[in-house]
């Protein structure tokens, strides 16, 4: 912020910012704006904003970013404020810049096989729209319900999906960024292929609105795939279940899904799950509570014509690396009862204690069950409730740390653990963040990853995007 006291700062700033937005676009009370100042991660520090501004189109953005230029003042771009990172979170005296009333999916094109969306769109109103279009839009996070394309875009997400689909960077073509200065810089293309000049495109996503603030994106889509089957398969040990995953991608089979439970992460299913509605064929038991003797549930789908061949396939490998049981789906419903196990995890591991902090660390598929074994290690060295669930796919874990924060001790261990986590990840060859992003929670942590020399070279370019440092200030590094 300039060199004016505050209370001379703040008046000017709003009038300013009137100037180029609706009344109804800038918010001002505190006790309103404090309600915008943080995302869903837990110990992240967030400051007080001085503003909240919801634009609804490019040129308000822009005015947003030219007004914050001439006064030094920094923004934070939002979206959802899903993340898990404290990306979104709120720097003392900054605009919050949200952007989810640019909510338009602009275009559907089914000769290119392309969508083009402002970044306030939510990710399942694009899938449902473009599905009608008989196309698929894959990135797929737990939150899609909620989180949007531009959140996504600025911490790179993932779901489900990546091991056979990737992430949300494999599918942006293209981007409208409004600079900190306000200029408007279009980058990459809507042709199938193209090489011309440096890929900023690619720079942008993840970056978590440190070098600019999309307001605009150009995605790639997809043919819709066929209705996924699914298995679940029981294992007496996470080091059997990871065999297993490394037998499946070893065999060059290729799941639209293949996500791990761990027997922390199955019992608080069973506690959250119990009286679910009954399934045939053996799944009812995944509705209402798993055997107490399963440490490690792997499941597994398919979206291809020939689903039930190789999930068949699948269904021996597992029994070979050592499944008590293997639950095939006859049907797409089957399929949904045996994927709800999943989609309870962070809600189940929610419920155990007060708090919760999720870590997402990923690791090569081969180092998997190091990763497993270490965190339970962790758990109990530290005395914790740690459940991991994981895209065992493509190596990415989700170790969730169970904590009462009102409890200092049990606060600090929690804590402690959270870094023993990412500091194993490390060592197994991983990296620090998979699809949640760096943000506030793990700066520290991406200058270890990045090294010297990395970390130079990213502050380089950070600077010459944001030569004031205006633009999320912060958070990364």
């Amino acid at each position: 912020m300039d060199d004016t006291g505050e209370d001379d700062l703040l008046p000017r700033l709003h009038a300013s910012l009137l100037e180029g937005l609706p009344a109804e676009a800038l918010l001002t009370d505190p006790g309103v704006t404090a309600s915008y100042a943080t995302d869903m991660a837990a110990f992240c520090a967030a400051g007080t904003p001085a503003a909240v501004a919801l634009p609804r189109t490019v040129e308000q953005v822009q005015h947003v970013l030219r007004t914050a230029t001439a006064l030094r003042v920094p923004v934070v771009p939002q979206g959802a404020r899903t993340g898990l990172s404290g990306a979104a979170n709120a720097s003392d005296g900054c605009i919050l810049l949200s952007l989810v009333k640019m909510d338009r999916i602009l275009e559907i094109n089914t000769v290119d096989r392309t969508a083009v969306v402002e970044p306030g769109v939510v990710n399942a109103v694009l899938s449902r729209a473009v599905a009608d279009r008989g196309l698929f839009y894959p990135p797929d996070p737990s939150s899609w319900e909620q989180c949007t394309i531009g959140g996504n875009i600025g911490t790179g997400s993932g779901g489900l999906c990546c091991v056979k689909y990737g992430v949300t960077a494999e599918y942006v073509l293209g981007l409208d960024v409004v600079l900190a200065d306000g200029r408007l810089l279009r980058t990459g293309r809507r042709t199938a292929k193209g090489v011309a000049g440096y890929d900023l495109t690619r720079l942008f996503v993840g970056s978590e609105g440190s070098l600019g603030v999309v307001v605009g994106a150009v995605l790639a889509l997809r043919p819709a795939p066929p209705r996924q089957l699914a298995l679940a398969a029981e294992f007496p040990s996470a080091a059997a279940a990871c065999a297993a995953v490394c037998a499946v991608m070893e065999a060059g089979l290729t799941p639209s899904l293949l996500e791990l439970m761990d027997r922390t992460t199955v019992r608080a299913v069973n506690a959250l799950g119990r009286g679910g509605p009954p399934c045939s064929s053996g799944a009812e038991s995944l509705g209402e509570g798993l055997p107490e003797t399963t440490e490690a549930l792997l499941l597994a789908a398919f979206d291809t014509p020939h689903a039930p061949e190789e999930l068949a396939a699948v269904g021996e490998l597992c029994r070979a690396a050592g499944a008590t049981a293997v639950v095939p789906a006859e049907d797409e419903a089957e399929s949904e009862m045996l994927l709800k196990a999943r989609r309870m995890s962070l809600t189940a591991l929610d419920a155990l204690r007060p708090a919760t902090m999720i870590d997402d660390v990923c690791v090569p598929r081969s180092r998997l069950a190091e990763m497993l074994d270490g965190t339970a290690a962790i758990a109990r060295a530290y005395d914790l409730l740690i459940g991991v669930c994981a895209h065992a796919g493509d190596g990415n874990t989700h170790p969730v740390v169970c904590f009462d924060p009102a409890d200092e001790d049990e606060t600090r261990r929690a804590r402690e653990s959270f870094d023993e986590i990412m500091a194993l990840g490390l060592s197994l060859g991983g990296t620090i963040t998979g699809e949640h992003g760096v943000g506030v929670l793990k700066k520290e942590w991406l200058a270890r990853e990045l090294g010297p020399v990395g970390l130079e070279m990213q502050r380089a370019v950070k600077r010459a995007f944001d030569p004031l440092g205006l633009l999320n200030p912060g958070k990364l590094f």
